[in-house]
């Protein structure tokens, strides 16, 4: 047990027979709930013909159980006050519910009838097969997010982290229902599962509701081994008709549990965390070049990366690229001054505060510091962690991680004459 730097919170563990994973926070101060079943996995692990399966899995377990239909399952969380929820991921997919403290019995008993229960009926699948595809739709018709999916695919290459998390048409046109629940069958084993609440709420209590609920399977389904994905430059300009130039730049960054992730974090919130960090100040604000332009910082379990969006009119996109790159140059030569570190550290504190103030934000930093680290770190402990970095620590990861050899720029726009592609990126 650990007491955080909130007064009274207090976290706890156990693994139950089955394997199952419970991690609980208790904080006496609110009155809801949040609950996360998180399903270790993601679409990194599916093999090559069922890419999309688990997305469309996660669509299929709130069409229906054996006990409630899918407007049951509206109406009785609606009935409550609750939230239901779900989302798929590279490497795991989250079930969750919000609720009041004194309904959390109800959240709970719908999320394991969701999970252990869903029936994958051939007529429901037809119809969300049909809502997944416009989906794809959906995000093709949406240069800035499409931009993203182009440049991931680019960066990882055949590795799974580039397929799609959503699928391709191919294979969602085809898949079907038996396929679907045979791969949960496998996916959705009580080992994988990681069971996080934070709220207002005893562990015994939680337990108590799951003990018995998930039984250990006959025949325990192993994934394949993951390989480390290897990274190498690409270029993709994709010609649209579109009012602006959507650029997304990608270069390496860290593993979850890299000893150098809190400098990452720092390093992107310099880089473009915010309304005052280097790419806004520069592209937007001294130079009005574009409206929208971040950075990204995403980790896995053995490798990351970090991505710049920007987007701007057809003129400008050469320029805003090389601004991009000096950017990253100028932190491969430069020590971060120490008021701009020092900005970067309070922003990234205040943030991360300000995020525990809602049990769901408690309850996925649970469930993530369980799947990658095994255990669980006070605020404390990751404030200290963040006042440690040096500006020696960015500089050097910088040299790290933005290198030639790791750039990869996506485009979707009107780029008939710019000179984009006609020169190698360089950093």
């Amino acid at each position: 047990m650990n007491k955080d730097h909130n007064q009274g919170c207090q976290y706890k563990k156990s693994v139950l027979e089955n394997g199952m994973r419970v991690v609980t926070e208790y904080i006496p101060y609110v009155r809801s709930v949040a609950v996360g079943f998180c399903i270790v996995g993601g679409s990194r692990v599916e093999p090559d013909p069922l890419n999309g399966a688990t997305h469309f899995i996660e669509h299929m377990l709130f069409k229906g159980t054996k006990k409630r239909s899918s407007r049951d399952i509206a109406i009785e969380i609606d009935s409550i006050g609750g939230h239901l929820d779900a989302f798929t991921s590279r490497e795991y997919t989250c079930f969750l519910a919000n609720c009041l403290d004194e309904n959390l019995n109800i959240a709970m008993d719908l999320l394991t009838d969701i999970l252990l229960n869903p029936l994958f009926p051939p007529d429901e699948t037809e119809m969300e097969r049909s809502v997944i595809l416009e989906e794809i739709r959906s995000i093709e018709d949406t240069p800035d997010e499409y931009v993203h999916d182009i440049l991931t695919q680019m960066f990882w290459g055949d590795h799974p982290l580039g397929r799609p998390i959503i699928g391709v048409r191919s294979i969602i046109d085809s898949i079907s229902s038996d396929a679907l629940k045979g791969y949960y069958q496998r996916a959705y084993q009580p080992q994988r599962i990681i069971l996080a609440a934070a709220g207002n709420l005893k562990h015994d209590q939680i337990l108590d509701m799951v003990r018995d609920v998930i039984p250990m399977p006959d025949d325990v389904y192993k994934f394949p081994t993951q390989t480390i994905p290897a990274i190498s430059p690409h270029l993709s300009l994709k010609e649209k008709e579109l009012e602006q130039v959507h650029i997304s730049l990608g270069t390496a960054a860290l593993p979850h549990t890299d000893e150098a992730r809190h400098a990452g974090y720092l390093l992107n919130t310099i880089l473009g965390g915010g309304i005052s960090s280097r790419l806004f100040q520069t592209i937007r604000e001294e130079r009005g070049l574009a409206y929208s332009i971040c950075s990204f910082w995403n980790s896995y379990e053995d490798t990351g990366m970090l991505s710049v969006y920007a987007g701007t009119k057809k003129e400008s996109a050469e320029e805003v690229v090389d601004l991009i790159i000096k950017e990253f140059q100028k932190l491969k030569a430069d020590y971060v001054l120490e008021d701009e570190l020092n900005k970067g550290k309070n922003q990234l504190k205040g943030n991360l505060m300000l995020s525990l103030e809602s049990t769901t934000s408690r309850m996925s930093k649970l469930a993530r510091q369980e799947m990658y680290f095994g255990r669980y770190f006070t605020l404390t402990e990751t404030l200290d962690a963040i006042e440690r970095v040096k500006a020696q620590d960015i500089l050097e990861l910088a040299n790290r991680i933005m290198d030639t050899k790791y750039l990869n720029l996506s485009t979707i726009g009107p780029l008939n004459g710019t000179a984009l592609g006609k020169r190698p990126l360089a950093c």
